[in-house]
């Protein structure tokens, strides 16, 4: 494992990253005039798979920056969760459950929350190492804005990507190459534990 000191420097500069991307994010939202106020729906019931060895790591700084009760109360939910997916038959795998880290519809690691957690919503685009270009229409109440529109603004993440693959393979360092993909659910990142890097 990292040292502390090491993981501590880079942590905050994640957290930097994590800072733009909210930044984009909302010049995104005020220009479709998007809001998450009063919205029947709501994001942290949303399938979301992450890919990342430094999230996953700095997701469990905000976990044990809670109290031990709190922090129970994450694992049971987290447990819960994935053994309710695992009950789902194959093709129901994406139907929703509430992240474990949801109490009375919000977040309690706001700040520790992940890329994805923070991007979702608004129209976005992403070119990928392949040459590919992904597009998203981002949320329901999203599309309803903008469904009468020609256009709307598209956030490109793949800057925010390409940023955080690096900070991802800093972090690892050599042991990059041997190390497991990562896809897992933020239920199972904390039923799992702390990464073992």
């Amino acid at each position: 494992m990292r040292e502390k000191s090491s993981n501590t420097i880079i942590f905050k500069r994640l957290s930097l990253l994590y800072s733009e991307m909210e930044r984009a994010y909302d010049l995104t939202a005020n220009q479709l005039g998007l809001s998450c106020q009063s919205c029947p729906d709501n994001c942290c019931t949303s399938y979301f798979l992450h890919h990342t060895y430094i999230e996953w790591a700095y997701l469990w700084e905000g976990i044990r920056s809670c109290n031990d009760e709190r922090q129970q109360g994450f694992l049971r939910r987290a447990t819960d969760y994935v053994n309710e997916a695992k009950a789902l038959p194959a093709e129901e795998v994406k139907v929703q459950i509430m992240c474990p880290l949801n109490e009375n519809g919000f977040c309690r690691l706001y700040e520790y929350r992940l890329m994805i957690c923070r991007m979702h919503g608004v129209p976005n685009s992403f070119v990928r190492p392949d040459g590919k270009k992904l597009s998203f229409p981002g949320c329901f109440r999203c599309q309803e804005l903008y469904s009468e529109s020609a256009t709307a603004p598209v956030l490109d993440r793949t800057d925010f990507y390409r940023n955080l693959a690096n900070l991802e393979m800093e972090f690892l360092g050599e042991k990059a190459r041997n190390l497991p993909r990562v896809r897992l659910t933020l239920a199972e990142m904390l039923t799992q534990g702390p990464p073992e890097i």
